[in-house]
């Protein structure tokens, strides 16, 4: 359970990283609002057009009676509208740091730098085509991986009582954990990690993996906020990716003074007395 506290601050400290580099979170906001440009209007055509799409794709219920080709022709209509949204969410990180390699890439660097001791980054001396072919390879077998998973949990939420009360849960879980595999592929690939073992990196420490990614899945459930928190996601699964790899976080002196005081302080508030009495 100790993972997942660790897990969630990763997560605030990427947003804090970003913080104090105002600089670099207006440079990686770029392939987020490209990314959500593109998806919005996507949507948009949906919305417009999908009941259009429905009965171009259902001709065999032309000749149906009211109200069965209406309530079948709406159901499916709602059904596309509501498997794009999940197909949006769980594509989303992957498409933008498709879009945004250089971006990414520029980003996780300045992080190993900033927190390495000796203030160096790993690069993998490969030219950009190369990395954007790994990154599209790797990103649409985590996706298919993804998509599986959204469709058997969309399935499970017809089941009554679970459906709408743990297939929720699962489901963000889910999402998070496919969403550090992305966000930590751009540290990791650039250390020349191959999938495989960038998975089994993750598994061995699934719960610091929903730590970090459970609550960012709930949060990127809006693709706009997605778009606002995405370079602080790659920065803290960049500190994320030092961590699994067993290599030095040089930390800020303010963030440890006020995690010290925040140790310090828990004894006292659980009731041992204060000094002096």
């Amino acid at each position: 359970m100790h993972d997942l506290g660790v897990g969630f601050r990763y997560l605030l400290k990427g947003q804090r990283w970003m913080a104090r580099h105002r600089k670099s979170y207006g440079f990686g906001l770029v392939p987020g609002l490209i990314t959500f440009l593109l998806y919005a209007a996507a949507l948009v055509a949906l919305a417009l057009w999908g009941d259009d799409l429905v009965a171009w794709a259902t001709p065999f219920a032309d000749d149906w009676s009211s109200p069965w080709l209406g309530l079948f022709r709406g159901f499916l209509t709602v059904l596309l509208f509501a498997l794009s949204l999940l197909l949006t969410t769980v594509t989303f990180t992957a498409v933008t740091l498709l879009i945004g390699q250089p971006f990414y890439e520029s980003l996780s660097e300045q992080v190993d730098r900033d927190v390495s001791p000796d203030g160096t980054a790993p690069e993998s001396g490969l030219p950009l085509w190369r990395e954007l072919w790994i990154s599209g390879r790797d990103s649409l077998r985590i996706v298919v991986r993804a998509a599986v998973w959204g469709v058997l949990l969309f399935a499970l939420g017809f089941v009554p009582v679970v459906g709408q009360t743990v297939v929720p849960v699962i489901g963000f879980m889910v999402t998070g954990y496919f969403l550090t595999e992305e966000l930590t592929a751009v540290a990791l690939q650039r250390r020349e990690i191959e999938l495989r073992d960038r998975l089994r990196l993750l598994r061995a420490r699934r719960t610091l993996v929903w730590g970090f990614g459970t609550p960012l899945g709930v949060a990127f459930v809006v693709p706009f906020v997605a778009v606002f928190l995405m370079p602080g996601a790659v920065a803290g699964a960049t500190l994320m990716a030092r961590d699994l790899l067993g290599e030095e976080i040089a930390e800020d002196d303010d963030e440890d003074a006020e995690e010290d005081a925040e140790e310090e302080l828990s004894p006292q508030s659980a009731g041992s007395p204060a000094p002096g009495r």
